[in-house]
């Protein structure tokens, strides 16, 4: 996969992920969010045995670890 392919998925994650938890930010936290959640994901995902084939796979291992990214954030943070 491109940097630019990367960056826009990470982008588009990160964004779905903070919809999702109701966590604001601009556009370079949500792409750091997403790039770093997809890392957690894929590392999650692995363990369970699920790997990501393509497009679709990719934001949605993304969403997931950003997620958990943002959980691990708030809990860490109160």
């Amino acid at each position: 996969m491109g940097i630019i392919v990367g960056l826009i998925i990470g982008a588009i994650s990160g964004c779905i992920a903070g919809f999702l938890m109701n966590s604001g930010g601009g556009w370079i936290k949500n792409i750091i969010l997403g790039l770093v959640g997809g890392f957690v994901g894929s590392f999650l995902f692995s363990i369970i045995g699920f790997h990501a084939t393509n497009i679709i796979g990719s934001i949605i291992t993304s969403v997931v670890g950003a997620c958990v990214v943002i959980f691990i954030g708030r809990k860490l943070l109160k």
